[in-house]
């Protein structure tokens, strides 16, 4: 099966107009302006295919934004292509656009004075959508992200996650093969964070929809997506499933127990505590020194519990290490 969404060789520059350096560079540079030449993405490579759910991750100035405005027909490549569902965003962006829905945390594509249902309906002429199945899509979106008698407030009354939870439903609407969330989470509280995971992901299972998210927040990884690619200084440095990103970078097991007990002096190399409080008590486990299950042995047989967790650490951890690895 050919992919969804296939970028081979990309590659996009900018040239940036060179600060002058005094009064006198100053006058020169009004009449000869000197410019550098920024590599923003340098010769990346990946496909998805239907139905992924893909995180696009790296940190401010990676590259990401810009690789998706290349994909959705807004930036021209300076080397490569792009091709979504077999067509070029660039020269085919009419096409292309009816097939995508994008979400760009910090710019909205709601009529900010109008009820959201206005702008649904606005939008649903846009795309040329029968009334009848705009309706039954509208109905059933609306009733999936809990919008209420949200539809028929302005837009400038919602609060971030009502707002947010529009963006998403207006970006949905047309039943899109593609989707592109850019920061879809940001600057919302956890209760709405985790709503929006929860339906994207549902309604990406749904609809079939292969999903590209850019995010800063781990928690939109770990609940949205099953395979990451890692961007740094506009080249790709990681591209791996979920999965195996734990596998490949998880060398720590961390036990929580629930105790009356003061924390045990437990003799085992590779074992650490990393909270000490009256009634919890963290310890990490070095799995490659001691085996999980002969440190939280030892544990149970020192103390009385009531209750003992074994995690993997946060992805945060993850994250920040594949950073480090590639600036060491």
């Amino acid at each position: 099966m050919p992919p969804t969404l296939s970028v081979q060789n990309l590659s996009k520059s900018f040239k940036i107009r060179k600060p002058a350096a005094g009064l006198r560079d100053l006058w020169h540079r009004l009449w000869k302006p000197e410019y550098r030449t920024v590599d923003a993405v340098r010769d990346i490579s990946f496909d998805l295919h239907a139905g992924e759910r893909v995180a696009f991750i790296g940190p401010n100035g990676a590259g990401k934004s810009t690789t998706i405005k290349m994909a959705a027909g807004i930036l021209y490549p300076s080397a490569g292509r792009v091709s979504v569902l077999g067509l070029d965003p660039q020269t085919q962006r009419r096409q292309v656009t009816r097939a995508l829905g994008a979400v760009f945390g910090q710019r909205s594509q709601l009529w900010y004075h109008l009820p959201a249902g206005d702008s649904f309906d606005l939008l649903a002429k846009i795309y040329d959508m029968p009334d009848a199945l705009y309706r039954t899509r509208r109905d059933y979106l609306a009733q999936s992200f809990e919008l209420g008698d949200i539809l028929s407030r302005p837009v400038r009354q919602l609060s971030l996650g009502q707002r947010m939870r529009c963006e998403i439903v207006a970006s949905l609407l047309h039943k899109p093969q593609v989707l592109f969330l850019d920061e879809p989470t940001i600057g919302l509280d956890v209760d709405a964070k985790a709503k929006i995971r929860d339906l994207v992901r549902r309604t990406a299972d749904e609809d079939g929809t292969t999903v590209l998210l850019t995010s800063h927040d781990t928690g939109d990884i770990e609940q949205v997506c099953d395979r990451v690619i890692v961007i740094d200084n506009g080249q790709i440095i990681l591209d791996e499933s979920i999965g195996g990103l734990r596998q490949r970078y998880i060398k720590t097991k961390r036990v929580t127990v629930h105790t009356t007990d003061a924390p045990p002096e437990l003799g085992l190399p590779g074992v650490a505590w990393l909270e000490q409080s009256p009634h919890r008590l963290v310890a990490e486990i070095d799995t490659s020194i001691t085996p999980a299950g002969t440190a939280v042995a030892a544990l149970l047989q020192r103390v009385s519990c009531t209750d003992v967790s074994v995690e993997d650490p946060p992805m945060d951890d993850i994250v920040r290490r594949i950073y480090a690895e590639r600036r060491a």
